[in-house]
C-alpha cells in the first residue's frame, strides 16, 4: 500500500472539543495501515454548530468517523439513520455512509462492556455500581450494566434535570437510583462517566472515602488518570479508559469496513500489550 495518501484515500475522523489528547488517530491509523486499507484518520476539533455540515461532508465523501463530547447527542439529527444503540443511549459516536445515506450508531455500549469485563475479569451481574455523570458515556454505561444484570445503579450527577432524563431514557427500572451526592455506602464498582481528570487540575470525580470495590475511569490521559492511580496506590483494582476506547473503536471499525481489526496491533499502538 502507498504510505501517503493519494486522491483515493478515504478520510476518518474524529469530532468533537476537545480532541487534542485523543489516542484515536495512533491506534485507528495502525490499523488501517496493518490491514491494507486506504484511510487516513484525523482528529478535528469542531464547534456545536459546524459539527452536521462537517459530519455530512466527512460521509458523504466516503469517510466516517467518531463523535467525542460535547457532541455525541447533537450528532443524532445530523444522520439519516440511526442504529439501535444509538436510539436505547440517545447518543452517536460512530458514523459512516452506506446504501445511499449517512448512518449514525453507538459503539461505547459495546466498548464499555468488555472494558468491564476485562477489568473483573467477570459481568457485573448482581454487582451495586456506584455511576458518576449523566451524558452520553453514562448513558452508554447504564445500557451495558443493565444488560449485565447489575442489582443497583447509583447516578449521582451536578444536575439533578439531566439525571431525571437518564433515568427516563430507560423507562426508570427499579434497579436505577438517583442522589445529588455520593451516598455513604461500599458498592462493587465505581465508574466516572464525567470528563473530570481530563485537563490538569481537575478535582477527582469521586471523593476519596468513597468505598468500592473496584473502579473504571473512562477519561484517560498521557499517564494513568488521578483517580485510577489514587485506587490502584489503595490496592482497588482498577483502569482508565484505554480498554473502552479501545474496544469501541474496534467496534466501530467493523461497522466501516465490515472486517474484524487487527486488535493485537491496536493493543500495542494503545499501550496495552496483545
Amino acid at each position: 500500500m502507498n504510505t501517503g495518501p493519494t486522491a483515493r484515500t478515504r478520510l476518518f475522523a474524529l469530532l468533537g472539543d476537545p480532541v487534542e489528547h485523543s489516542l484515536s488517530p495512533i491506534f485507528q491509523n495502525a490499523a488501517l495501515y496493518a490491514s491494507g486499507i486506504d484511510a487516513r484518520y484525523m482528529a478535528l476539533r469542531c464547534s456545536t454548530e459546524a459539527l452536521p455540515a462537517l459530519l455530512r461532508g466527512v460521509a458523504e465523501a466516503g469517510g466516517g468517523g467518531n463523535i467525542t463530547v460535547p457532541h455525541k447527542e447533537i450528532a443524532m439529527r445530523a444522520v439519516d439513520r440511526l442504529g439501535d444503540a444509538a436510539r436505547h443511549t440517545g447518543a452517536c459516536n460512530s458514523f459512516g455512509f452506506a446504501d445511499g445515506g449517512i448512518w449514525g450508531d453507538n459503539t461505547d455500549v459495546e466498548g464499555f462492556r468488555r472494558a468491564l469485563h476485562a477489568l473483573l475479569g467477570s459481568s457485573s451481574s448482581g454487582m451495586r455500581v456506584l455511576l458518576v455523570g449523566a451524558g452520553g458515556a453514562a448513558r452508554a454505561a447504564v445500557c451495558a450494566l443493565l444488560d449485565d444484570g447489575a442489582a443497583s445503579i447509583t447516578v449521582v450527577n451536578r444536575s439533578a434535570d439531566r439525571a431525571r432524563r437518564l433515568a427516563a431514557q430507560f423507562g426508570s427500572p427499579t434497579s436505577l437510583q438517583l442522589a445529588d451526592r455520593v451516598p455513604p455506602d461500599t458498592f462493587d464498582l465505581a465508574v466516572n462517566a464525567t470528563t473530570l481528570g481530563l485537563r490538569a487540575g481537575d478535582p477527582l470525580p469521586l471523593e476519596p472515602g468513597v468505598r468500592a470495590g473496584a473502579a473504571l475511569d473512562l477519561v484517560y490521559t498521557p499517564e494513568e488518570t488521578p483517580w485510577v492511580r489514587w485506587m490502584r496506590e489503595r490496592g482497588i483494582p482498577a483502569a482508565d479508559g484505554r480498554e473502552m476506547l479501545l474496544q469501541q473503536g474496534a467496534a466501530a471499525f467493523r461497522l466501516w469496513f465490515g472486517q474484524e481489526p487487527p486488535m493485537d496491533v491496536m493493543q500495542r499502538a494503545l499501550g496495552l500489550g496483545g
